[in-house]
Parts: C-alpha cells; structure tokens; sequence
C-alpha cells in the first residue's frame, strides 16, 4: 500500500495538535499504518532544536538564525523519519512542514519568498507533502484558543517566542496560509477551523478520504 504524506497548518489557536492526533486514530481505524510527527521536532535533533527555536528566553534570536535553525531540524527530520516511513508505506501526519517557512519567515518576516523554497528544496530533497490541511481560524480568536483565556482582546506578549509576536505577525502569517491555498489548491485545502472540535474533524476526514481513495 502507497505511503502517504498529510500536513497540517494554521494560525497560532487553530488546533492542530488536537486535530493531528484525531487524524491518526482515524486513518489507523482505517487499517492504514500511521505516524504522528511535528516541525520543528520530530527527532532527537529535532527536538533540541525546537525547544532552542521556540523558547522566550531567547528574545535576541535573530531571524535568520531562526530560519537556519527551522531548516536543520527539516534536513534531520525528512532523511530520518519522514522519508523512509513514506517509502515504506506508512501514511505520515505532521504538524506543520515547509508551508510554515512561507507563512513565518515570508509573509511574516519578510525573507525573500523565492530564497525560502529553494532553502525548502535543499532541507527536503524533493520531499512534498500529498496533501496540506490549513485549519483557518480568526487570528483573535486562536491566539485567545492558544493562551486559554476568554477576554475582548487576546493576548499579545505571552507563550513561546513565535506566540509573543505582535497581531500583525499573525495576521501576516493567516495571509500566508491563505495564499498558499490560492496558489495550489490542488495539494493545499482549507479547512474552516471555527466550528467544534467534532465539525472540523469531521471536515478534514472527508478531505483526506478522497485523497486516500
């Protein structure tokens, strides 16, 4: 049976994990040999790297070092655990991938968006995802999902280093998704994250259904 390789992305809030994990029980309960996996991470190296990226005690990271950083844990991850679990035939779900790159570092911090796919290119080896489920959700709205609060406004300045970015980051990075979706609608497919936990998953198995058939 042909592996297949899921992403899943979105805005701060969105609930991807949640959503990755109700993935994977249900493609297993399908009979398919599943792995859940996330970015940065993913390995061991991965992980080091992840908790260096995302952690607030590290507030003069400069961006490119966060970009460089995002694309060494990608390299580790495709050649150690993505790639070959494809090749053999395991469905791989993960929580964000090379679209994260153009979302975070294009449109939200500006690196030359050409620059960033041939840096796509050389961490991947070619690797793309089947399909890439964006969960799109009000940018107000995830980041008060991300923070648990319920107030007028959501917070700014709190959680890991990528959270405490300013609204307009955000914003940025929900354009990026939105985009990305426009540009290869065939590949990338949003889904309406602001219905229950149960509506959305609803959505993305139908979308994956079809992919899988």
């Amino acid at each position: 049976m042909k592996g297949r390789f899921i992403t899943i992305e979105g805005p701060e809030g969105c609930g991807k994990s949640t959503q990755s994990e109700i993935l994977v029980n249900y493609l297993k309960g399908l009979g398919r040999e599943v792995i859940l996996t996330r970015e940065p991470g993913g390995t061991r190296v991965g992980e080091e790297i992840r908790a260096l990226v995302l952690s607030a005690k590290y507030e003069e990271m400069e961006p490119l070092t966060e970009l460089l950083l995002m694309a060494a844990s990608r390299a580790q991850h495709v050649l150690e655990k993505i790639r070959p679990a494809v090749e053999a035939g395991t469905v791989v779900v993960c929580s964000r991938f090379t679209d994260a790159t153009i979302a975070y570092q294009g449109y939200a911090r500006g690196f030359d968006r050409a620059l960033l796919k041939t840096m796509n290119d050389i961490a991947t080896g070619g690797v793309k995802p089947d399909l890439t489920l964006v969960i799109d959700i009000d940018v107000t709205t995830g980041l008060r999902r991300a923070f648990g609060v319920e107030k007028a406004e959501a917070k700014s300045g709190e959680g890991d280093r990528l959270e405490k970015e300013d609204i307009g980051f955000h914003e940025r990075v929900r354009k990026g998704y939105l985009d990305l979706a426009q540009a290869e609608p065939g590949r990338v497919k949003v889904i309406d994250g602001s219905g229950t936990i149960e509506q959305v998953s609803a959505a993305i198995q139908r979308t994956v259904a079809a992919v899988l058939k």
